[in-house]
C-alpha cells in the first residue's frame, strides 16, 4: 500500500549486506517497459547493497505465466540464495487479469516454499499503466532488499 510504515532496515543493517550472495532474477517480456524499469531498479539496488554483477543472473520469459517455471528451475539448481521474480499484470476487461495474478503469485509462493528459497515477489497487479508506472522503480528496489534480507535471514535459520 503506497504510503504504508514497511518497517525497512537500515542500509549499514547486517541483514542487508549483499556481499557473497548469488542472486537470480526472472523478469517477465510483457509490459516491457515497465518490467525493464522493474530489472533496472532491482539491479541498481542489489549493486548498493553488496551484490557482485557476476553474482546475478538475469533471464526474461514471456509473460507472468512463465515465470514461475523459470524461477522452479533456478531454484532446483541450489545455485541461488534468493531469487526475485519481475512482471507486470495490468487488468483488462476479461477475468484474465485475476486468472493470471493469482496464478502466477500462487506459484511464486509455492516455489519458495518447496525449495526452500526465498523469492521477492515484484510481479505488479495494477488497475492501470499510471499505477504501474508511479510503482516500478520502488517495487524493483523493494523486490532487491527483500531478496537480500531473506537470504541472509534463512542462512542465519540453517542448523
Amino acid at each position: 500500500m503506497k504510503g504504508a510504515n514497511q518497517g525497512e532496515l537500515a542500509g549499514n543493517d547486517p541483514r542487508m549486506e549483499g556481499r557473497g550472495l548469488s542472486i537470480g532474477i526472472v523478469q517477465a517480456r510483457f509490459n516491457a517497459d515497465i518490467t525493464d524499469a522493474l530489472a533496472n531498479a532491482c539491479k541498481q539496488e542489489l549493486a548498493a547493497l553488496g551484490v557482485a554483477a557476476e553474482q546475478i543472473r538475469h533471464e526474461t520469459v514471456p509473460g507472468a505465466l512463465e515465470v514461475p517455471i523459470a524461477l522452479q528451475a533456478m531454484a532446483a539448481s541450489r545455485r541461488y540464495d534468493a531469487l526475485v521474480a519481475l512482471g507486470c499484470i495490468v487488468r483488462g476487461e476479461t477475468y484474465h487479469f485475476e486468472l493470471v495474478a493469482n496464478e502466477s503469485g500462487a506459484s511464486v509462493s509455492r516455489i519458495a516454499l518447496d525449495h526452500r528459497i526465498p523469492i521477492a515477489n515484484a510481479i505488479l497487479t495494477t488497475e492501470n499503466m499510471e499505477q504501474a508506472v508511479a510503482r516500478q522503480t520502488d517495487k524493483g528496489r523493494d523486490a532487491a532488499r527483500v531478496a537480500v534480507e531473506m537470504a541472509r535471514l534463512l542462512e542465519q535459520l540453517r542448523p
